[in-house]
């Protein structure tokens, strides 16, 4: 592998925004950030261009005509080299609700294209860095686009059969506060090492601070998939807003959730614990036209999925690149904060923030370059460039 260093006035580190400086890319690897000059390597001149570390999906389903629940691991690792061209290095393959058997061949499916793309030195895409299992432990009333057929009450021993199927890469696990055995399942889960988000779910406020107390911290996709908050009944929405410690999923296209309300839930939070998300769908980068999701026929037109039946959101066709610029041209925060949503706070929500989400020395080179209008120029994956 080579060895160059990025020469820019905006390199977003853990520690703030350099004003200026030189980050060395040594085999593949970052190193040190210096204001001197190194010599005798190549310099890449990125000065006016926002230096980031790659971006963290942690809820994404799939991307260009490929989903995680068609379990099959070559189309996992298009995902994968998809992602790298829009800035995103990491990300959970995210399920949806299906049978138990075949959410098993799903997270099989992710284990085995992630094993390949370990092994293949030539393969150039963004890093699986986990599973997320977003069903079936849902309610009726909230399942969205989850096929009702499949929704069941949390039992720890299914999630067990999954882990072993998924050698030990679920990550995440969501599932509605009102379910039977939801503060058992939580405290399992969590102590097994696996972050729990609540979510897709009626939920008073008191059964979702149920769920937190037992240690669920993460609320899927804020707003969408739950009960409405009401000034006598702020169910799950209040909880996020007001449950220290717990991180809020946003997905901001502008279609999901309004700006002002995305605003009004950073505003409560604080952007630190506001993960921002793309819940992409397989026609991700696709024209408009008819696809599935699951088991479920949806169509895409304006850039948006709806189901075909009840004509309800199914999921977004945003990349995660595309939601940092939005957040900051939507003036709710700043660039910088808005490329730290999307990087440091998503891996922090899980406890990763020791392989991704920042710009460290030792760590694999995985970053992304976004011109001064926060649009993607280019990605690298372990010091590898991959372009739009």
């Amino acid at each position: 592998m080579s060895t160059f260093a990025i020469k820019s006035n905006k390199l977003v580190l853990p520690s703030g925004i350099d004003g200026f400086g030189y980050l060395l890319v040594e085999d593949g690897k970052f190193g040190q950030v210096s204001v001197d000059e190194p010599s005798g390597v190549k310099i890449v001149d990125r000065m006016g261009y926002w230096v980031a570390p790659g971006l963290v999906d942690t809820h994404i389903h799939g991307f260009m005509d490929h989903d995680v629940m068609d379990c099959e691991p070559e189309g996992v690792m298009a995902v994968s080299e998809g992602l790298a061209k829009c800035g995103t290095t990491s990300w959970l393959a995210t399920t949806l609700t299906a049978g138990v058997d075949e959410t098993g061949e799903a997270c099989a499916s992710v284990r085995e294209a992630n094993r390949r793309q370990i092994e293949d030195a030539d393969f150039v895409g963004a890093k699986i860095q986990g599973i997320f299992l977003e069903g079936p432990f849902f309610t009726e009333e909230h399942k969205g686009a989850q096929n009702a057929r499949y929704l069941i009450d949390p039992q720890f021993d299914i999630l067990e059969r999954w882990q072993e199927e998924a050698g030990g890469l679920i990550a995440k696990s969501a599932l509605a506060p009102e379910r039977e055995g939801v503060v058992e399942y939580i405290t399992k889960a969590t102590s097994a090492g696996v972050r729990c988000a609540i979510g897709h779910s009626s939920a008073t406020y008191g059964q979702s601070a149920a769920a937190v107390l037992a240690g669920a911290k993460i609320v899927v996709h804020t707003f969408n998939g739950m009960a409405d908050m009401a000034h006598r009944d702020p169910g799950i929405v209040g909880c996020a807003m007001t449950s220290q410690g717990v991180y809020a999923e946003l997905i901001c296209d502008g279609l999901h959730v309004d700006p002002v309300v995305c605003e009004t839930l950073v505003r409560a939070k604080g952007w630190e614990h506001v993960v921002l998300i793309t819940d992409c769908l397989s026609c991700g980068g696709l024209p408009d036209g008819d696809y599935f999701i699951g088991e479920l026929p949806i169509e895409l037109r304006d850039g948006a999925a709806f189901l075909k039946d009840g004509g309800n959101f199914a999921g977004s066709t945003l990349t995660l690149a595309k939601a940092v610029k939005n957040v900051a041209d939507w003036g709710i925060v700043t660039a910088e904060q808005a490329i730290r949503m999307a990087t440091e706070v998503p891996a922090r929500s899980l406890g990763m923030g020791d392989r991704c989400g920042s710009i460290l020395p030792g760590r694999a080179a995985d970053l992304v370059v976004f011109d001064p209008e926060l649009n993607v120029v280019e990605t690298y994956v372990d010091g590898i460039a991959v372009r739009p």
